[in-house]
């Protein structure tokens, strides 16, 4: 390869040659206009039914966990809330996968496909639960490893949620590329699949994507066995997209339409993802605004041509919380319910909590995972450093939380409520970016069908709030 051009803008431009060659997936075939992909059959084509997806996990220590009642929490929440409200709270223990989190399942696809088509090793670009999983099941499966991670602010300083990932993958057997924060990611990712001829594992190909169908589809299934109708609402950590994008579509496969489903985000607006300052001024690495926000407004920013995590296509309300408010929940289920799960996984519960209260008593809502905690990914290690960083910690009212400086910790349960998102501001922003790309005034109706579908609107909707 050396007498390819490596510039940025050079690799950028060879994106999708390099899919063709580290995935074998064509994605000019699935490719209508601009904007517009034939997104069910890009789907359809990975080429595994649900059957397959549990006994391919199952293989790998992957999936069937258990889902739990959290009996002390209800009634927390149920003693704070209006005579006949307070919706029973489970959650989804998905800290039992082989590396401690969801993103076992997200894998454990692409490590069975890298291993059927004969490549060698999987590359990953990652935070780094993602990377734990990736290394985790390529190491079952024999597979050589890469985990291409931003770790450190420019003084060579990271975050001790952000070193804990490091450590795993390592433990796991990969090689960790550690980077400064930056617009390097995804363009180390792109040149290591180039050099090496491995397998591209990353978070938004189709592979990953239907890895968590399974997640979905269990919740659904467990919830019907155990209490005879589908949960009323599945609360769902949204980042990227692919973890509301893959438990949706399992509901749906589960039977379980009528299910409400909600993104929820850490808030950190006003901290620039991509920007030196900020990197350590934030104690959450996923899971927040940071990620959530971009992502559901245009989700094509990604390694591949077309992301298949795609979350407001699926979403029906997005909540947001607090940094304050997950820590709060995070000890708290720790003290009440004799589980300790880390504060990223928690972020949905908080949510769930504040929306249980509104919720009628013989409701259900489902929060559907928990990831594993110690070391630096414990809420104790991330408050620590947030101190060392110049952020004040304080017991208090959380809307009184100040991303990246002020971080409040509330006194009571009922201070617990986080907020709604206007999902349609979501919506017209995504039609905005999507209007950049092509100008709305050369949109066809296929591409208003399209747009339509990933806003989960009509195209009467998005013929009405189309940029001019």
């Amino acid at each position: 390869m050396t007498d390819r051009d490596i510039s940025y803008s050079a690799v950028i431009a060879r994106k999708n040659e390099i899919m063709k060659q580290s995935m074998g997936l064509d994605f000019d075939e699935f490719i209508q206009s601009p904007i517009a992909f034939d997104y069910e059959r890009m789907m359809r084509e990975t080429g595994y039914t649900m059957d397959e997806i549990i006994r391919i996990q199952r293989e790998t220590k992957v999936g069937n966990t258990s889902l739990l009642e959290l009996h002390n929490l209800t009634e927390a929440v149920r003693k704070i809330s209006a005579p006949g409200k307070g919706a029973m709270i489970l959650v989804k223990d998905e800290a039992a996968n082989a590396s401690g989190s969801f993103k076992a399942r997200r894998a454990s696809i692409s490590a069975f496909e890298a291993q059927k088509k004969g490549y060698k090793g999987m590359i990953a670009a990652t935070s780094g639960n993602y990377g734990a999983a990736v290394a985790s099941q390529a190491a079952q499966r024999g597979l050589k490893c890469i985990v291409i991670q931003e770790i450190y602010d420019s003084r060579g300083v990271g975050q001790p949620e952000i070193v804990e990932k490091s450590r795993a993958c390592e433990a796991y057997g990969a090689e960790v590329l550690k980077l400064t924060v930056g617009p390097e990611l995804f363009y180390m990712q792109l040149r290591t699949l180039e050099e090496t001829g491995f397998f591209n594992a990353s978070l938004y190909t189709p592979f990953a994507v239907r890895g968590v169908e399974s997640l979905g589809y269990e919740i659904g299934e467990q919830v019907k066995a155990r209490y005879g109708k589908a949960p009323e609402v599945v609360a769902i950590t949204h980042a990227g997209g692919g973890n509301v994008t893959g438990t949706a579509r399992g509901l749906l496969q589960a039977g379980c339409g009528s299910t409400k489903v909600v993104a929820c985000s850490v808030d950190l607006s006003g901290l620039h993802m991509a920007s030196d300052h900020d990197f350590n001024r934030k104690s959450f690495t996923t899971g927040h605004t940071g990620f959530g926000i971009p992502f559901a407004t245009w989700p094509d920013r990604v390694d591949v041509p077309r992301n298949a995590a795609r979350s407001l296509r699926y979403m029906d309300e997005y909540h947001v919380v607090s940094q304050g408010e997950v820590f709060y929940i995070t000890e708290l289920l720790t003290k009440i319910e004799g589980m300790e799960r880390g504060p990223a996984g928690n972020t949905s519960l908080t949510a769930a909590v504040a929306m249980a209260r509104q919720m009628s008593r013989d409701e259900i809502i489902v929060v559907q995972e928990t990831e594993y905690t110690g070391a630096g990914k414990h809420h104790n290690s991330q408050l620590s450093f947030a101190r060392d960083n110049g952020i004040e910690v304080r017991r208090g009212d959380p809307k009184d939380n100040v991303p990246g400086k002020t971080i409040v910790i509330p006194e009571r349960l009922d201070q617990v409520a986080g907020r709604e998102q206007d999902i349609d501001r979501l919506r017209r922003s995504y039609l905005t970016n999507a209007a950049n790309v092509l100008p709305a005034s050369k949109w066809s109706e296929i591409d208003i069908a399209f747009l339509a579908a990933d806003i989960k609107k009509t195209p009467a909707w998005v013929r009405e709030n189309k940029p001019e």
